[in-house]
């Protein structure tokens, strides 16, 4: 069916019921024939997606214009509308990721071990999908193609919930990917977009469709991924936070720490891998920051700093314990003096959240005890918080960033969406 609005005030309970339960049987129904399609014909539904969005990029910006102009009337932050919008150059990065997800080798049917067993039983660990997905996100429309075709290209079906500040973009986006699948003759009911802003409509599919989801995947903010972990009643595949450090470490080259810094916090500020918090070895510290602080502050960038911070750099304010653990998503940062790399670990293990940090050094020693040490998804080496993102790491795209240890860390891509199944080959053995 195709995706039409519904104000919440006309919807009863039974009737979230009823649509929540329709799109569940049909992503359940479509979830096999996927999983047993070619992968030639999912790759030809994502590259048909991709040229169907960029056929359709003066009505993709359209709807867009819609979203923006209720979100200035909200008064959503700055951040939150970054986040919403979409341009030329953003759309065609999102028909690219498509084509890249559609030229990366099938994630179905690896052979992920293989052994020998002295009775003669040959057994393989193979990939399989993991069935149905849901997946609920906030004000960013690209999730809606991203997530689609991750699924798509992993052979899982996908029950979508886009916020409503991004209801009219995700649509459009949607209906690409309906016309990807169509394309290639697989069923299009394999993606389904729940066509309500209600929000009686997460809370169903958190609590009543067990039945046909195998997992739930958030992606938004702090109160959506808190609401998601508190009330699901299937496995959830995310993060709470991404409190992201920078630490330069005493042997840092200075130009490099203060680019690597800039990028990490400015490039976008609203994502999850920007950083918020950098530390400085005391070593440094009187030469270091003057140039970090100098870049930021020319940047729009407002600093939090500790009494040794603050006694360098003259315009930054006095940080509190809560910074070290927040999650601006905004022009601010937290600086902090830090002894050594042991003090930088302990404060990272401290008001980190597990997302991803980063070390500049020139000291390779010092390198891989971070490595070792910072118990996080992603840890960088001389590189940018920013480049924590399934595109950067070679995936196509990204659903999210995951900081649990159980079944996928860090970016979850298509092969993050897969499971497995044992194969097993005998020769009329059996068991004494």
């Amino acid at each position: 069916m195709s995706v039409k609005a519904s104000k919440a005030s006309q919807l009863a309970p039974a009737e979230i019921a009823a649509m929540m339960d329709d799109l569940g049987v049909a992503a359940s129904n479509a979830a096999r024939d996927l999983a047993l399609s070619d992968a030639a014909a999912r790759d030809f539904a994502l590259r048909s997606a991709a040229k169907a969005i960029r056929a359709g990029v003066d009505t993709i910006l359209q709807a867009n214009q819609r979203d923006l102009e209720s979100a200035r009337q909200r008064q959503l932050a700055a951040a939150m509308l970054d986040r919403l919008m979409l341009d030329n150059s953003r759309i065609e990065a999102i028909a690219d990721g498509l084509d890249a997800i559609a030229a990366m080798p099938d994630p179905l049917g690896r052979v992920i071990a293989e052994w020998q067993r002295p009775n003669g039983l040959n057994i393989r660990r193979v990939s399989v999908p993991l069935g149905v997905i849901g997946i609920i996100y906030e004000s960013r429309p690209n999730v809606t193609a991203d997530a689609a075709a991750l699924c798509i290209k992993s052979g899982n079906a996908a029950v979508l919930r886009g916020g409503s500040e991004s209801q009219h973009s995700s649509t459009a986006l949607y209906e690409c990917m309906r016309q990807g699948l169509r394309a290639a003759g697989l069923p299009v009911g394999a993606i389904g977009m729940v066509p309500t802003t209600d929000r009686q409509a997460v809370g169903y599919l958190l609590s009543s469709m067990t039945e046909w989801l195998e997992v739930v995947v958030p992606r938004g903010g702090k109160s959506l991924i808190e609401r998601v972990a508190r009330d699901a009643r299937v496995p959830v595949i995310g993060h709470l936070d991404g409190v992201c450090h920078v630490y330069v470490h005493s042997a840092a080259d200075l130009d490099m720490a203060t680019a690597i810094v800039l990028n990490a916090k400015m490039r976008r500020t609203g994502i999850c891998g920007a950083a918020e918090t950098v530390l400085v070895d005391a070593a440094i510290a009187a030469a270091a920051l003057p140039g970090i602080a100098g870049a930021l502050l020319d940047a729009g960038c407002e600093i939090r700093g500790d009494a040794k911070v603050r006694s360098v750099v003259a315009r930054a304010a006095e940080a509190t314990e809560s910074d070290w653990a927040t999650e601006y998503l905004d022009a601010i940062i937290a600086i902090r003096v830090v002894d050594d790399i042991d003090a930088a670990i302990a404060h990272i293990a401290r008001f980190g959240s597990g997302h991803t940090d980063a070390i500049v050094t020139s000291d390779d020693a010092a390198a891989e005890q971070f490595f070792r040490d910072v118990d996080s998804a992603i840890v960088l080496h001389n590189a940018s918080t920013q480049f924590a993102d399934g595109s950067e790491f070679g995936m196509g795209a990204e659903i999210g960033i995951a900081t649990g240890r159980v079944h996928a860390r860090g970016p979850v891509g298509a092969n993050e969406l897969t499971s497995y199944k044992y194969v097993v080959r005998g020769a009329g053995q059996v068991r004494s």
